[in-house]
């Protein structure tokens, strides 16, 4: 009898703290620095404050801004206002405007080389390349290069010997030598590829198909490059993002509505979120558990809880997020 009643109320006890654990609350990302949305509608960045989890403000920048990058000192998030030819600077700790950089053309994508000495932007509506010399503070013009139809997304290797960047209207990848600023290959893709994100080895480059449904790996090891396979992620495979562990990587499937987890050495997926509303941009907090991600067409920022699979969190920003950044970051 006592054995009986001590079953009967252990299993009392479980299923009281089941029933306790289903009706918890979600968890959600510890931050202290703002997170930045970047509204390519509104002209604006949303500024969510981590501790509340609601728009703090709204900073107006120039048209269309795109993409959001963190200069290599981590001092400053310049915004790329690609309608406006123009850069402007905030605070990645106080959101403050700290300047605006005028005369850089229709700069769409933007990325840093990792020797500090590039700064290279993607001229989406003019269909070229523009790669300026950065020397902490100010950039100079070196070199505009015709490129093709469209340039979307860039990706310099770790090296700072080789730029890529896809050509999201006439479905293409182009690799740039950054001593010669010159084109060295250029190849045939699958439909409107979009973000382009290269392993750590500096040989195995993944290209998101926002046209299609999946992601193309490629083999840019040697003098031309050489398809390997295509992984099938979701439709509309875009925007990729590190798990900053060298090995994993996140890809945004916008049509799908989901975000893939590759495992870059096997190439296979080996995990999916949900991701509702169009997912676009995303960042990883530094543990590596949440993903901050846009959803383009819900008007939304979303948290997506790596470990329960869920969403749980979605702030209301601007007309078609697009960039997010965070300070407190999972290595890139």
């Amino acid at each position: 009898m006592i054995a009986r009643s001590l079953a009967r109320s252990t299993a009392f006890a479980l299923a009281a703290l089941f029933a306790s654990l289903a009706h918890a609350e979600p968890a959600l990302p510890v931050l202290r620095t703002p997170i930045f949305v970047l509204n390519s509608l509104d002209a604006s960045v949303s500024v969510i404050d981590p501790a509340t989890w609601t728009e703090k403000e709204r900073i107006p920048t120039g048209k269309e801004p795109h993409h959001l990058y963190l200069t290599p000192d981590e001092k400053s998030i310049i915004v790329a206002n690609a309608l406006s030819d123009s850069l402007t600077f905030l605070d990645p700790r106080t959101a403050q405007v700290q300047r605006t950089v005028r005369g850089i053309v229709d700069p769409y994508q933007l990325q840093f080389s990792p020797d500090m000495k590039w700064f290279v932007t993607a001229a989406n509506r003019l269909n070229h390349v523009d790669i300026y010399r950065w020397d902490g503070q100010d950039f100079t013009l070196a070199k505009r290069v015709a490129t093709g139809k469209t340039p979307s997304h860039l990706f310099i290797d770790s090296k700072s010997q080789t730029l890529y960047s896809s050509m999201q209207d006439s479905d293409e990848l182009v690799a740039i030598d950054m001593a010669t600023q010159a084109i060295k290959w250029r190849t045939k893709t699958g439909a409107m590829p979009a973000d382009v994100f290269v392993a750590p080895d500096d040989r195995t480059l993944f290209l998101g198909l926002t046209g299609s449904d999946g992601v193309e790996v490629y083999d840019v090891g040697g003098p031309q490059p050489k398809f390997l396979r295509k992984i099938a992620t979701g439709r509309g495979a875009h925007a990729f993002r590190g798990a900053g562990d060298g090995r994993h990587l996140f890809v945004s499937n916008r049509v799908a509505n989901t975000i893939s987890k590759i495992d870059m050495q096997t190439q296979t997926v080996l995990a999916s979120y949900p991701a509702p509303g169009g997912p676009d941009c995303m960042d990883l907090t530094a543990d590596g558990r949440f993903i901050l991600v846009t959803s383009r067409w819900a008007r939304k920022f979303t948290v997506v809880d790596t470990v329960t699979s869920k969403v749980v969190m979605q702030v209301p920003v601007g007309r078609s997020p697009h960039g997010v950044w965070t300070l407190e970051h999972a290595r890139r």
